[in-house]
């Protein structure tokens, strides 16, 4: 691991601060892929309400903690808590019904469907709670008005940006506790980019805790509360969001100063 010594004043490398109850609590976790370890004593803690980014390189191991997450990859060690209950051992399925739900990589969301059809799927997991579904299909359109206005066209001929709102739309769906974004910024304009960001935080604000998987560090970090700093499957450093972007190792390896 590149581990960052001498850190300077408000960034740490222990835990985040107590903000709170903790929606994600992630304590010494290693993974491994057949034998070949890939993450390495993992200790990531979002608390409730927050935005919270991990950012690095490619194959720094960011998508494999969401995989972690998820329950499409078992913890070896540690412990993995969501809402203060351990979700080590449950399947994927399970941790959507308990309130995780992930927006991947690439969108993939279905082009032969709507866009409703398409929030609907989102919705499937509560899909007997009626009103809760329309209370929140009322927020997701508030949130992204296009997909009120497109509603009944086929989600694959949405345009980029449009596609990654219908993504997130169909995540808050399930009401989450925990919303999980890999890459969000992947294969959107930098305009869309800056659009999207600011919609993410804007989804913050109505009380949804957010961790976000990113390569753009600056855009992750800039509405980001919290941050954590992954380096060859382990955190190298952490930090208050504000104080990373201004630490000189992030800038200069990840921010392109």
């Amino acid at each position: 691991m590149n581990a960052v010594t001498d850190l300077p004043a408000g960034l740490r490398s222990g835990p985040a601060p107590d903000a709170g109850p903790l929606v994600l609590d992630i304590r010494h976790a290693d993974a491994f892929y057949g034998k070949a370890q890939i993450l390495f004593d993992i200790s990531v803690r979002v608390p409730r309400g927050q935005v919270v980014s991990l950012i690095g390189a490619n194959g720094a191991g960011k998508s494999t903690m969401l995989n972690l997450v998820m329950g499409r990859l078992r913890a070896s060690a540690g412990a993995v808590e969501l809402d203060g209950r351990s979700i080590l051992g449950l399947d994927t399925e399970q941790i959507i019904a308990a309130g995780v739900a992930c927006v991947p990589q690439r969108r993939r969301i279905f082009g032969t469907l709507t866009v409703l059809e398409n929030l609907e799927v989102g919705a499937y997991v509560r899909r007997r709670d009626r009103a809760g579904v329309a209370r929140t299909l009322d927020e997701v359109h508030a949130l992204f008005p296009v997909l009120a206005r497109k509603a009944n066209m086929l989600g694959g001929v949405l345009s980029g940006g449009e596609q990654q709102m219908l993504a997130i739309g169909r995540g808050l769906m399930s009401n989450p506790s925990l919303l999980l974004l890999d890459e969000p910024s992947m294969g959107i304009s930098p305009k869309l980019t800056t659009e999207m960001f600011a919609d993410i935080r804007r989804i913050a604000r109505t009380g949804r805790t957010v961790l976000i998987v990113e390569q753009n560090a600056y855009a992750a970090l800039g509405i980001s509360d919290y941050g954590y700093v992954l380096e060859n499957g382990a955190v190298a450093l952490e930090g208050p969001a504000s104080d990373l972007m201004h630490d000189d190792y992030v800038r200069q390896t990840y921010l392109g100063a």
